[in-house]
């Protein structure tokens, strides 16, 4: 018996929970069988928009600058598709993450259980999922520092936790150079980070 594409997809919807009803082993399960960008938030799933050029090219120039600096230090440098859990319940798939130590065991197969660094390239669909949503998590799961590369007004935000809430170290603009506080090697004018992509 053949069996169209539309039934498969209807078989599929039944077995799989409502929004709202998701736990993490079966969004687990989801995203080791996809090859879509998936977040997992309180039992609900949120599937990313498709990386454009841009975005990717911005990332790809980000992560090579970074790279050399974490690897130099024993760090270890990763980029999305990596899951990266936040705590019970939470899930995101940041751009890049960076432990200072690739011995930290935050550091996981499946997933990291946490992050020195995290890295986001903002999306255009919804910018405040990367602005505000995103910081606030990122701040409560204890992320050192959190890069926001916005490609919508050429900015990068850096920020940095201070007694458990989010500081600006800098939101730097064309003509500056952004610069991180945990990895003091790390120099990226903007205007050329920008222009690359």
């Amino acid at each position: 018996m053949v069996t169209s594409q539309r039934e498969v997809e209807e078989v599929m919807l039944e077995l799989l929970p409502e929004q709202g009803g998701w736990n993490e082993d079966a969004y687990l399960w989801v995203t080791d069988h996809s090859t879509r960008l998936i977040e997992f938030s309180d039992g609900y799933l949120e599937v990313l928009p498709m990386p454009t050029d841009e975005h990717q090219l911005l990332l790809k120039v980000l992560v090579r600058l970074f790279d050399r600096v974490v690897d130099s230090l024993g760090g270890m440098l990763l980029f999305a598709p990596l899951r990266l859990r936040l705590r019970d319940g939470k899930i995101r798939e940041p751009d890049m993450l960076v432990l200072l130590d690739a011995r930290d065991p935050r550091r996981q197969n499946r997933y990291w259980v946490g992050a020195d660094l995290v890295l986001e390239v903002v999306s255009i669909d919804r910018p405040e999922r990367d602005l505000i949503e995103k910081r606030r998590e990122y701040e409560q799961a204890g992320i050192a520092e959190y890069w926001i590369v916005n490609p919508l007004n050429r900015t990068i935000t850096v920020l940095i936790l201070r007694d458990g809430a989010y500081a600006e170290h800098g939101v730097f603009a064309r003509g500056t150079v952004a610069t991180s506080v945990l990895l003091p090697a790390v120099a990226i004018p903007v205007s050329d980070l920008f222009v690359a992509a």
